[in-house]
């Protein structure tokens, strides 16, 4: 029986889905940091649980040709990029065989046909969104990232997966709070001013916004800090502060105050202009959402006299791409805020075939069938934790011709699709898309059709 600090040489056999290497050594799952396929290594065991353990490398006794030698590890034990020690035409093939994977074991199906997932030509310094804490670190204000499952923060100067300008500006202000010496926040104690900072890029236009999230609201000579922010960073049209007192892990506070220029960026997509505010939904990986979401569009067919409803619309980004080439598009999101702001993108882009509600999927769907509304198409991008029952069978009682789904979780995906199968939507087609190389989280489309 295996115990705390044995050593013990292993193989590793597999990737869990977080890209933990796997191991099986006396009737226990072993997963590792940091440890390949293919590898064999010393090590460590720094856990034993019923049926599962934890380890770590001791030493490598052979590596795998597929590891990234480059990568800093501090980026796998942060979480930013818990697959950068992973060759990137691999990380694709894992994404892959997720989608496979899930699909088989979740819906039983195994016989579509799961293409190559969709990848990046330059898979490195695509974030267009940072959200960093600052905090004290060895007796000095840090900027950088959350040990994985902790709240120690790691100084990291370059980010690796965020766009470099982004990479610059947080390191300029960090060396001013330095020089103004502001007090950066002691979750433990309650004290500090400075919690986080936020920044934000248009990939297309280069415009950036920065939002200091402070526990109170007087920032001590912060008009000159302003000052010297604005002139090293001549792109910058949004600087915020966000008051957040709260004892809590969410990032923001509720009250925003415009320390200088506007509120909002803007940015493109799929040929539209975007405002974007600090609280906006907005993909993090621009180019490749342009292809997620071209692939949504190509999938469903549209024609002139569609009819589509855009459920999880957030600011609008999917439904405003196609809306010119259909007759309406019907939009729904939860966030009063963000259905306000695709209401707003519309005008701004010259569209008036689409109409944006604030109101639950379920719940809109119902109404807008009383209204006699019919969709051809329902397109659906829901969050991680998929669509729930209610949503499925609303959706069908709509008999939409097609039903195209947008994915960032396989394993819901395709407890969806089963059910989506059982209420008589065939799965007809489906493609893997990487919106963030580096990391383990993979996205999908997929088209069903009603039999």
């Amino acid at each position: 029986m295996l115990n705390k600090n044995d050593i013990v040489d292993v193989e590793i056999v597999d990737l869990s889905h977080e890209g933990a290497g796997i191991a099986r050594v006396d009737g226990l799952v072993f997963f590792i940091e940091n440890a390949l396929p293919g590898e064999s290594i010393r090590m460590r065991v720094l856990k034993v649980k019923k049926n599962i353990g934890f380890g770590k490398v001791e030493e490598y006794l052979t590596t795998s040709p597929h590891r990234n030698q480059a990568v800093d590890v501090a980026y796998l034990r942060t979480g930013i990029a818990d697959f950068g020690h992973l060759s990137y035409s691999e990380q694709l093939k894992f994404k892959r065989k997720q989608v496979v994977d899930n699909l088989y074991k979740i819906a039983g199906l195994r016989d579509i046909e799961v293409p190559e997932t969709m990848g990046m030509e330059e898979p490195l310094a695509y974030r267009n969104k940072a959200q960093i804490p600052v905090r004290r670190v060895n007796g000095q204000l840090e900027t950088g990232f959350f040990r994985k499952h902790s709240h120690d923060v790691m100084p990291i100067e370059d980010f690796y997966i965020q766009n470099q300008e982004i990479d610059q500006l947080i390191l300029f202000v960090r060396d001013l709070l330095r020089r103004f010496d502001i007090k950066p926040y002691d979750e433990v104690g309650q004290t500090g001013l400075i919690r986080h900072l936020v920044v934000r890029r248009g990939h297309y236009t280069g415009q950036m916004m920065l939002v200091l999230v402070t526990t109170r609201p007087k920032i001590f000579r912060i008009e000159q800090m302003v000052e010297q922010i604005v002139d090293a960073f001549p792109n910058l049209v949004s600087i915020q502060q966000n008051i957040n007192d709260k004892h809590t892990n969410a990032i923001f506070g509720t009250e925003f105050r415009t320390l200088y220029g506007r509120d909002t960026i803007e940015d493109s997509m799929l040929g539209n202009t975007y405002a974007i505010s600090a609280q906006s939904f907005y993909q993090v990986n621009t180019m490749m959402a342009e292809r997620l979401y071209q692939t949504a569009i190509d999938f469903s067919d549209l024609t002139a006299d569609d009819v589509v409803i855009d459920a999880y619309s957030g600011i609008g980004t999917i439904g405003l791409s196609f809306a010119k080439k259909v007759k309406a598009v019907y939009g729904v999101e939860v966030i009063e805020q963000a259905v306000e702001d695709a209401r707003k993108n519309a005008e701004r882009n010259g569209i008036t075939n689409a109409h944006f509600v604030a109101h639950s999927a379920e719940k809109a769907m119902e109404n807008w069938k009383k209204e006699g509304i019919q969709p051809s198409v329902i397109i659906v991008d829901p969050p991680r934790k998929g669509l729930t029952e209610s949503f499925i069978k609303a959706s069908v009682a709509m008999q939409p011709r097609k039903i195209t789904y947008v994915s960032c979780n396989p394993a819901t995906m395709a407890r969806d699709i089963k059910l989506y199968e059982e209420l008589g939507y065939k799965l007809q087609k489906i493609q893997p898309v990487d919106l963030f190389p580096q990391t383990h989280h993979v996205e999908a489309v997929s088209l069903l059709i009603k039999e």
